[in-house]
């Protein structure tokens, strides 16, 4: 194991000690967790269910934006990121009755008109892809099934009589929306058509995905 930095040839109970007052606690070797205000559940609560799910969120929206060349693209993932630290404190904390959300009705409106503006573009694809016609694109399709993974959690989360903010299902379910709007504008902008099946073969949009399967 790599040493502790600034801990050469010091006693190795000083070293237990530096580590415990960084990152390594050892309080989550029993299989629990602290929530924000110090209250102590198991990792495997359905509360840190869903704060894992945003961490893995988030982090893959920085992943697609430290590989998109898309500037408005980049410039929005980046400003979701930060927003979505509003539902991981959520999150992480529980509210009572009485208890402001912060995430607000203003937050799900500035999201559902991105949605409405960018399915206005001409030529945006809206019926079935197939991921992967785009590293970046590719990368929010990947965003974006974690975030309908952190939607289910936030129900559940809910059904199992936790509170939760009035307006944080929606914004995450806007969120996902707008995440699969972004990845087929970033293909539009490459020059790329990740589409499954072409308008001609006459398939209403959204139905019978397997229709764009080419026969073998």
């Amino acid at each position: 194991m790599a040493p502790v930095p600034g801990t050469h040839d010091q006693p190795v109970g000083k070293i237990s000690a530096q580590v415990r007052a960084g990152r390594a606690t050892e309080r989550g070797d029993d299989g629990t967790t602290s929530l924000i205000g110090g209250r102590r559940v198991s990792k495997a609560d359905v509360r840190v269910e869903l704060c894992g799910c945003l961490d893995e969120l988030v982090s893959q929206m920085g992943f697609a934006r430290s590989i998109c060349d898309h500037v408005e693209a980049r410039a929005l993932l980046e400003d979701l990121q930060q927003q979505l630290f509003l539902v991981s404190e959520e999150a992480a904390t529980g509210w009572g009755e009485s208890s402001p959300s912060l995430v607000t009705d203003a937050h799900v409106d500035a999201l559902t008109r991105h949605v409405h503006r960018f399915e206005a573009l001409p030529a945006v694809i809206d019926d079935w892809v197939l991921p992967g016609a785009h590293p970046a694109a590719a990368a929010i399709d990947v965003a974006r099934t974690i975030c309908r993974r952190a939607e289910r959690s936030c129900v559940r989360l809910r059904e199992h009589g936790e509170m939760l903010g009035t307006h944080t299902v929606p914004f995450v379910n806007r969120l996902s929306d707008l995440l699969w709007l972004l990845g087929r504008i970033v293909e539009q902008a490459a020059g790329v058509d990740g589409r499954l099946r072409e308008a001609s073969q006459g398939e209403p949009r959204w139905s019978r995905a397997w229709r764009g399967i080419p026969s073998s």
